[in-house]
């Protein structure tokens, strides 16, 4: 393979992987028409359109999706291979990649950015906020950060926290001008923030738990969201009940008086975060390092404020 073809190919990867040719340019240090004419040379080159693109979003064609999964697994055991390399070397350096859920985004790694960063200023964190499952693998992630039910197949699972509390909550506000729901089944009396989920678009059933009883109910009101702060938003605004793990900030809310729990002795755990990883993929410094600074085994530092 020629110097040009390879560049192309990791280009087009690259748009794939970010769903925008404004992230890969950059992430590849390229300007983004130069990047369009790299795109437009492959294009050429294997005779058929590989990226469908609009104003607003690109992804890959049914030509580009089979280039794609042909190719991802190549350029992740290349990288893979850099990486051994230079931890034979003692560094710890290169690109590490991580596909995350916003709760875990928000508790567990923007805390600690400056300190890892501090501690491995050689590594590239790449994080994507990603509420809709993907396939870590797929997308070239080095790993993923789920809550334990949701885990995929054949990974290395990593526990980060205890399990999580799921709670209902709404405002002072609220409950005052439409009562406190008893049962699961008053719900359907009153507004709830609903959450939609973003690998089939369904709405998510809440679930309860007495006595060994479990129920799901479906929920209707005014507000349909799949992000944890428009949800928290809405209940602190009086729109109606939200559903929430209590890590996400909800707990804070609730000490300040400003939320409400209800239904409390219906509340149900959910298996904590955890982070995974292919088992197949070796890369334990890079890696290691992540996980011992997530689990805070790296220093006793206290954490850094969010935004630091």
């Amino acid at each position: 393979m020629r110097g040009s073809e390879f560049t192309e190919l990791k280009a087009f990867a690259a748009v794939v992987e970010r769903a925008s040719f404004a992230r890969a340019a950059e992430h590849l240090g390229l300007s983004p028409s130069a990047l369009s004419q790299t795109i437009r040379q492959l294009e050429s080159r294997i005779g058929a359109r590989l990226l469908n693109r609009t104003t607003r979003s690109v992804a890959p064609s049914a030509s580009g999706e089979l280039l794609y999964r042909r190719i991802a697994p190549l350029f992740c055991e290349m990288d893979a291979a850099v990486a051994e390399a230079s931890e034979a070397a003692g560094r710890t350096s290169g690109t590490l990649r991580i596909n995350t859920l916003g709760l875990a985004a928000r508790t567990l790694i923007a805390p600690r950015l400056a300190r890892f960063h501090r501690a491995h200023p050689e590594v590239v964190l790449d994080i994507v906020v990603d509420d809709a499952l993907a396939d870590i693998v797929s997308g070239r992630f080095d790993a993923g950060i789920r809550v334990g039910g949701q885990l995929e197949k054949d990974m290395v699972a990593v526990r980060l926290t205890p399990d999580l509390d799921m709670i209902a909550v709404a405002s002072p506000d609220y409950l005052a001008r439409r009562g406190v729901p008893r049962t699961p089944a008053e719900l359907h009396q009153h507004a709830c923030i609903n959450w939609r989920l973003q690998m089939d678009g369904r709405h998510y059933r809440w679930e309860f738990e007495k006595r060994g009883k479990r129920l799901e109910v479906a929920v209707d009101g005014p507000i349909v969201t799949n992000h944890a702060d428009v949800g928290v938003a809405a209940a602190l605004n009086g729109l109606g009940i939200a559903y929430h793990f209590e890590r996400d900030g909800v707990g804070d809310l609730l000490a300040q008086g400003r939320l409400v729990q209800v239904l409390a002795d219906w509340s149900i755990s959910r298996p904590g975060l955890f982070l995974y990883h292919p088992s197949r993929r070796h890369r334990p410094a890079l890696l290691g390092a992540f996980i011992d600074c997530l689990l805070d085994r790296d220093t006793d530092d206290r954490l850094d404020p969010v935004g630091a």
